[in-house]
This record gives structure tokens, C-alpha cells and sequence, in this order.
């Protein structure tokens, strides 16, 4: 019933408006309001809170479904409950769930997480944004980039990545804090001129003498990595169900052009060159699906899931680059054209093997885990 509801949404509502969207590079207020009306922001959060209090996996189909129509309004919503809501939700204190989590479920503002920055990118231990405690408040300054959800209208709060201090080991102390749009000294630039995701809100932050109260500190002082890691596993398994949905809506567009195409006195369906292709696409689009599936299932269980959410990460990213590459080559000089979707797809599936961790960092991650080398 899920699937079909939100397939239905993403039919009639977002697959009208998503190339018109994607030439104006615009982010939709209204549409993205509209999915917050269809309960797609908080899915994972209890009902106290304002959510629909599901499991994981419902989350994740629901990502797969938009995805399918639009990577766009599919990074609005992953990006809106992994990297957004999720660390209030994980790591808040229930002062902090309160206050931000119902406005956030019910989409009147968005969240996002600063964590990238011009020279941390998947060396996130390279930070500079710094912040100290002055006064009975967090002084925030430095700068991120390439933060979703984060220029909007609706961009109401940012959870900040920071040095905050110095280990007893020498390393830096990483926290976390959390800086409400609008705060003095916070200016947030829209990003634009992208190749993918055109219609999604990407931004660049600034924080000059930025002062917060010291309250906004998310969990404990000196856990921002840990915190960081921790909501990067969970965004994984988003960003491969972004793959997985981008895949599916490729294939399905690619084999409806084949089976009506037709060269030499019939389909091209027919011809094996295509079909095989085809066939190809659709096996490594089920084996990306039961890979993401079980990876949520551990999670809902309660079980470790960093290994999985890694695999999932980069195998579901990278079917849709095949699948993608593919369905253009069916396709011809079509394929090619804005006005037959796939184009974006091709475009939008880059992304997907560089945000939240590279392909090369996912083959990191996957090699400490089966022993390669000690952590």
C-alpha cells in the first residue's frame, strides 16, 4: 500500500512538473510541501513526535519511488530525513525533539547537516569550521559546501560539524551544534548551475561570529564524529535507494521505448543485442534490491548494518550507471533528449557515486570490514 500510494503521488504529481523544474534549476516549495502532506518527511520518527513511526525499510521504499520519477524531489526527501531529521532524532535531547522535530514532520521547515566543507570532503577529519564556548554560547566560524536542504525558504535548521576543542590524544575534538537559519552571523547561498539533482536545494554556508546558545550542542561534546559516521551509515542506505528507484525508472523507460521502436520491419526489443541488455539490467536491478533490503532489515533488527549500507551504497549507485548508460544506448539519439527523461537520469545518477561517501571510500569502508587491513 505504500509502494502504490507514493508511486501514485510521484506519478501524477512530481513526473508533470520534474523536467520543468530541472530547466528552470528551481526547488519546489509547493511540491515539496505536498510530500510532506503525503507523510514522507519523518517516516522513521514516532507518532509523539509528529511522524509516521514505520520502519527503515518503509523509508527506504518510499525514497526508491520518488527516485523513480525524479532524483531531485528524491534527494529533497533523503536528504531531508537521513541527514536532516535523523540526527535529531538519534542524538537530540528531548528539549531538542520537541521543539524541531514536529515542525519538521510535517514539512513546514527542513533541516540539513554540515559536515562537507572546500578541502573536507571524504577526508571529513579535515574540517575547519570551528566552534568555542563564550559567554554561555557556541561562537561558530567557517564555511561548508554542497549541503542539501540548506538555502531554501524552508531551511529552518543546520546541524554544524565544528571543532570545538582538542582530544587528550592531540586529535580534534569533533561536535556537533545546531544553528537555526536566520542566526546572526549564518548566511546561506544558493548553489547553482549543477548537472544533476538541478531541482534540489543545494547550498554553500558561511558562519562569521555565528552565536548560538550553549544548549544547541547535539548529544555530547566531542561526539560530532561518531555522530557523523553513525548518520552517514543511515544516509547510505537512502542514497542506494536512490540508485535502486533511478535504475528502475530507466529500465522501465528504455524497455517501453524498445518493445514500441521498431528497425528493420519490427521492435527492437526483438533484436538480441537490446534484449540481452535488458536482461541485464533487470538482473542487476533485483540483485541491488535484495542487497538494500536486507541491509534495512539488519537495521531494523537492531542489527550491525555499516557493512551493508557501504555494499549497498556503492552497488545500487553504480547498477544505475549501467543501467542508465544502457538505456540511452537503446534509446539512440532519443536518448539523448531532455523531453524522454532518461537524459536526467543520466545525468542524476553521478551524483549518487560521490555524495555520502565516494565509490573508492565505500571500498574502504567494505575492506576494513572483511579484514583487509585493521581499522
Amino acid at each position: 500500500m505504500l509502494r502504490d500510494s507514493i508511486r501514485d503521488f510521484a506519478e501524477n504529481e512530481i513526473a508533470p512538473v520534474a523536467l520543468e523544474l530541472d530547466e528552470k534549476e528551481e526547488f519546489s516549495i509547493e511540491l515539496t510541501r505536498k510530500m510532506a502532506e503525503m507523510g514522507l518527511f519523518g517516516i522513521i520518527v514516532p507518532e509523539k513526535y509528529g511522524g509516521s513511526g514505520m520502519d527503515y525499510l518503509s523509508y527506504i521504499i518510499a525514497v526508491e519511488e520518488i527516485a523513480r520519477i525524479d532524483g531531485s524531489q528524491g534527494a529533497t526527501v533523503a536528504a531531508g530525513n537521513s541527514l536532516g531529521i535523523g540526527p535529531l532524532y538519534y542524538y537530540g535531547n528531548e528539549k531538542q525533539k520537541e521543539e524541531w522535530l514536529p515542525r519538521l514532520c510535517r514539512g513546514e521547515i527542513l533541516a540539513s547537516f554540515g559536515l562537507t566543507e572546500a578541502d573536507a570532503g571524504s577526508d571529513a577529519g579535515a574540517s575547519k569550521t570551528t566552534a568555542r564556548l563564550e559567554d554561555g554560547e557556541w561562537v561558530v566560524d567557517g564555511s561548508k559546501i554542497f549541503i542539501t536542504n540548506s538555502s531554501s525558504k524552508l531551511s529552518g535548521i543546520c546541524t554544524v560539524q565544528a571543532i570545538t576543542g582538542q582530544r587528550s590524544d592531540g586529535k580534534k575534538e569533533m561536535s556537533c551544534i545546531l544553528v537555526p537559519n536566520g542566526t546572526p552571523g549564518f548566511e546561506a547561498k544558493k548553489m547553482t548551475d549543477k548537472m544533476m539533482w538541478r531541482a534540489s536545494d543545494t547550498g554553500e554556508l558561511f558562519f562569521e561570529d555565528c552565536r548560538v546558545p550553549e544548549e544547541n550542542l547535539l548529544g555530547k561534546r566531542g561526539e560530532g564524529f561518531k555522530q557523523m559516521l553513525e548518520t552517514l551509515d543511515n544516509g547510505r542506505l537512502a542514497i542506494a535507494a536512490m540508485g535502486l528507484g533511478g535504475a528502475q525508472g530507466a529500465y522501465e523507460i528504455a524497455l517501453k521505448y524498445a518493445r514500441e521502436r521498431e528497425q528493420f520491419g519490427r521492435a527492437i526489443s526483438t533484436f538480441q543485442a537490446n534484449g540481452f541488455k535488458l536482461a541485464d539490467m533487470a538482473t542487476e536491478i533485483e540483485a541491488a534490491r535484495t542487497l538494500l533490503y536486507k541491509a534495512c532489515s539488519l537495521k531494523d533488527a537492531g542489527k550491525p548494518f555499516s557493512k551493508q549500507a557501504a555494499m549497498s551504497k556503492l552497488f545500487c549507485s553504480e547498477v544505475m550507471g549501467r543501467v542508465v548508460d544502457s538505456a540511452v544506448q537503446i534509446m539512440g539519439g532519443y536518448g539523448l533528449m531532455k523531453e524522454y527523461k532518461v537524459e536526467r537520469f543520466f545525468r542524476d545518477y553521478k551524483i549518487l557515486t560521490i555524495g555520502e561517501g565516494t565509490s573508492e571510500i565505500q571500498r574502504l569502508v567494505i575492506s576494513r570490514h572483511i579484514g583487509c587491513f585493521d581499522v
